[in-house]
Parts: C-alpha cells; sequence; structure tokens
C-alpha cells in the first residue's frame, strides 16, 4: 500500500517538545527512525505509566507520541556516534531536534554542517524561545511557554490567579505546526527549491494559539481577561460552558439573527414544560440586542436557564438541539468518546497491540482521511533501541561483532 510520505526517512532527535511532530511524520507513512540516548529518552520517565507501574518501557506519554517509529539509541556526544547520524543524514529528508541552540553546532550537527552532506535536508529546530534573540538560552517548561505566550493570562477564574490546562499543550501545538512548516519546506524543495532550515519557538506558536483574543481591542475597545466558564460580549461576560443534570454542555446567548433560531426553540420548550418565565416576553428574538443587556439582567438571565438545564440530562438536550437545529453541544468525558457513536462509527478508535505487555491499547486512529493514501497503520512506540541491529547491522552494514563493541563504549 502506498503511503503518502512513504517515500521519505526523518531523523527524530527530538525531546518530548518534537515527538508529536515525528508522530505526524509516522503517521502520514513515513519511515521515522526516533533517535535517543543510550539508555532511553529521558522523558521516557514522565508518567502516568501503564498500570501506575514506573517503568521507562511503560510510559503512556511516550506510548501515545512516538507511534509509528523506529527507534535506536545513539551518543552524539561520542566521535563515533557523529560519524553515525552523518552517514543517516545521506538519506534522510529531514531531521527533528529540540536542543538548546547551538548545542549540535559545537558537535559539528549543525545545519551549516549536515546541509553541506545533504544539501536537500529539510532541519526543524523546536525550542522555547526560537534560535535568536535574548531569551534564546533560557530554558522553559510547559507552564512557562503557556504563561509567555499569553494564554495563562486569559485561562481561569477571575477571582484566583490564572491557571493552565492541565494536560501540556505548548509543546503540542509547537510540535504540530513545526510538521506543518515542514510540509510546507518540502513542498517548496519538490518545487525546484532546496532544503532549508526551520526555527520554531514555542512561545511563539503559544501566541498565535491565542490571536482571537487579541481582535476584541479593535473589535470592542476592551481587553480580554479571566472569565472562567464566562466569555465577553459586548459590555456583559455571560456562560460558555453550562452545567445539567449529568455534565455540562457549551452555548452562547446570542442576540439578533445569530442567535434567533436557538433562543426561540429554547424558550419554546421551556415553556412547555412551565418554565420559561420572563424569556418569554421577548417577542423578537431577530432584533434581540444583546449589546443593551447589563450584567445584572445577564446574571438573572443565567440563573433562570441554569434552573431549567438541570433538569435534563446532556443527552436530552443534546437531542432537542438536532431536532430544533439549535447550536448546543455536549461536553464529553473521554469515557463518553471512546463510546460516542460518531467516532465508533467512522472507526477512529483503534487497537494498537503492545506484545510486551500482553496486552492491547486503544489510540486515537487516523487525524484525516486520504482516498488514495490512506494513514499508516499504527504500530506501537518503539522499546529502547529496538531497532539497533535492523538499522546498524542490516542498513548501514555494520558487523554483529562492531555494534557489540560500540554497544560496550556506550556509543549505542
Amino acid at each position: 500500500m502506498e503511503f503518502l510520505l512513504g517515500s521519505y526517512r526523518v531523523l527524530d532527535l527530538s525531546e518530548e517538545t518534537g515527538w508529536l511532530c515525528g508522530k505526524i511524520f509516522g503517521d502520514l507513512g513515513a519511515d521515522v527512525i526516533k533517535i535517543e540516548p543510550v539508555g532511553g529518552d529521558p522523558a521516557r520517565n514522565i508518567g502516568p505509566f501503564y498500570r501506575d507501574v514506573p517503568d521507562a518501557e511503560k510510559s503512556l506519554r511516550w506510548f501515545a507520541y512516538n507511534t509509528n517509529k523506529r527507534g535506536i539509541t545513539l551518543n552524539i556526544e561520542t566521535e563515533e556516534g557523529q560519524g553515525i547520524l552523518r552517514r543517516l543524514v545521506e538519506t534522510a529528508d529531514f531531521i527533528i531536534e529540540s536542543f538548546p541552540p547551538g548545542y549540535l553546532d559545537s558537535l559539528g550537527l549543525g545545519y551549516s554542517r549536515l546541509n553541506e552532506i545533504n544539501p536537500e535536508l529539510i532541519m526543524v529546530s523546536i525550542t522555547p524561545f526560537g534560535q535568536s534573540g535574548p531569551y534564546k538560552n533560557y530554558k522553559a517548561t510547559d507552564i512557562v511557554a503557556w504563561a509567555m505566550g499569553g494564554m495563562m493570562y486569559i485561562s481561569g477564574d477571575p477571582d484566583r490567579p490564572p491557571v493552565r490546562v492541565s494536560v501540556e499543550q505548548a509543546c503540542f501545538h509547537a510540535a504540530s505546526q513545526a510538521a506543518a512548516a515542514a510540509m510546507i519546506a518540502l513542498h517548496w524543495k519538490e518545487s525546484g527549491g532546496e532544503g532549508q532550515y526551520i526555527d520554531v519557538s514555542v512561545q511563539e506558536c503559544v501566541n498565535i494559539v491565542n490571536f482571537p483574543e487579541m481582535y476584541f481591542w479593535d473589535a470592542a475597545g476592551y481587553l480580554a481577561h479571566r472569565s472562567g466558564a464566562r466569555r465577553h460580549h459586548a459590555n456583559i461576560t455571560q456562560r460558555d460552558v453550562w452545567p445539567c443534570k449529568d455534565g455540562h454542555f457549551g452555548w452562547r446567548l446570542f442576540g439578533g439573527r445569530l442567535g434567533a433560531k436557538t433562543n426561540a426553540a429554547l424558550v419554546e420548550w421551556m415553556d412547555e414544560e412551565g418554565m420559561a418565565g420572563f424569556l418569554k416576553e421577548v417577542k423578537d428574538w431577530q432584533t434581540f440586542d444583546l449589546g443593551k443587556m447589563t450584567q445584572e439582567e445577564a446574571d438573572k438571565w443565567e440563573e433562570h436557564l441554569i434552573k431549567f438545564f438541570l433538569q435534563h440530562t446532556k443527552s436530552e438536550i443534546f437531542n432537542r438541539a438536532i431536532a430544533k437545529e439549535m447550536h448546543i453541544s455536549p461536553g464529553f468525558t473521554p469515557k463518553e468518546l471512546l463510546e460516542y457513536e460518531q467516532l465508533v462509527e467512522r472507526g477512529f478508535w483503534t487497537q494498537v497491540e503492545y506484545p510486551e505487555l500482553n496486552s492491547a491499547i486503544v489510540h486515537p486512529g487516523d487525524f484525516c482521511k486520504f482516498s488514495e493514501t490512506p494513514l499508516q497503520r499504527l504500530t506501537r512506540a518503539p522499546l529502547i533501541g529496538e531497532h539497533n541491529e535492523e538499522i546498524y547491522e542490516k542498513e548501514l552494514g555494520f558487523s554483529k561483532d562492531e555494534t557489540i563493541l560500540m554497544r560496550e563504549r556506550s556509543v549505542i
């Protein structure tokens, strides 16, 4: 079967910052070789772990973001290791790395040197603040990038300090944007250009994520800030996330034509159950102007609506929304997502076999579907040095004795 990127090879030297970038290439069919330091990537020790047993070979984070990759170990701080990497570069189309700026240059493995070996090479560097500027040598965790990218300022409730999303996000935004940038560079190369170097800043990628918030100043003259489950609209804040009998759902009250159909259908439903109250006083939802509502009025509406929603389940609200074409959507739990009929019908979830665990683990499947070049079938993330023999002996031509000696010298 032919895969979209089946003729390309990727060397993935990245730490967790770039794992998703390599996975995207692997899912698209590229031959992704995950190059770890001797003993394995330190980030393998980050939990959660399979069945809560701490083990470098059982990190669920590693499992999630390193599928469809082959794995080798290589000490690039040794002269032998550097020579091996240069040999691998000869047949590579991409390199993904996330070392501090200047580190690879100090080893003779920077882009300028590798470009001499392979002028068509596309090299992607993902770092907290990029390769230039006064912050280029600063380190950053997810919370630092989330804060300095501006997202933390608008995350959380207004009466307490800002928060970040519980699951790390910053590096995954950067990695996905790095993959997109690499695809653009590939298109340029295939259109007659050459390989090139791509400098990705995690901070800048996070900043791009919150660009819609920047428009509020131009559009309405105010700065977005933390509002919890609420969002600003004109001179009031109102809910985006609403409680119901068995969870939460998403909906925002809009005025005018944008919200007329939903508002009218919702009030009609409330009236059927004797709970519409003062909302029936609105005679024409097409001309309803939310911008004239005071915060006191908005809070009164919210209190009244919540009483109604708490009488109904997500399923009841969603089914009514579908029937009446209302802009309301349920908030799913992870378990509900696994069982959700739409995703099940499309075969989104897939079982990936882990023979060493005597088990299979459910993974998200294809992130897109191509009619002629389907995504590669998921294979589990590699064990530490799992493909050393395959690559060093069968592809690079080292003898068994040579690989044993290199292992003893901590080269591989």
